[in-house]
């Protein structure tokens, strides 16, 4: 059973960077991006927003990323670009958290580019050991359920 995180509890653990450690998501699995970190910032608004950066390294070495902004919308966050990619949208939501919430579960909608996904992440700088082990333990905790831990690839 996944939990919703209500905006306090959001606000509080969310901002910083996390990297990917699995996913069943193509962008980070067809071999052309490589050590995806997400990081998130507390952005002045209404509800609870944050600016967004994703970055990783390309197959040749180069650091590229990509900018948005989450608003939190019910228990999601809507997820839009900036720059050309002000086009595009995306909605997900932390289904799932350790303890600490060291290590968290995000759950990626369908969108118009992209199919829904999963991604496994751990707050970056923190020492978090056998997160494979932990999860796999704690699937409910995680907001998982068998198929979704099964559907993962394990990036390190």
């Amino acid at each position: 059973m996944s939990e919703v995180f209500d905006a306090s509890v959001l606000a509080a653990k969310l901002p910083g960077t996390w990297c990917v450690e699995a996913t069943n998501f193509p962008m980070w699995l067809d071999g052309t991006r490589h050590n995806p970190e997400f990081s998130y910032e507390t952005a002045e608004g209404d509800e609870l927003t944050f600016a967004d950066t994703v970055s990783y390294t390309t197959r040749d070495g180069d650091q590229k990323t990509i900018v948005g902004t989450d608003r939190l919308r019910g228990d999601e966050f809507v997820w839009r670009g900036q720059g050309w990619l002000k086009v595009l949208t995306s909605r997900w939501q932390v289904v799932g958290a350790d303890d600490a919430f060291d290590t968290i579960v995000l759950r990626f909608s369908r969108s118009r580019l992209t199919p829904a996904g999963i991604d496994v992440l751990t707050r970056k700088g923190v020492e978090v050991p056998v997160v494979r082990t932990t999860v796999a333990h704690a699937t409910d905790q995680f907001g998982l359920t068998a198929e979704d831990f099964a559907s993962l690839t394990w990036l390190s």
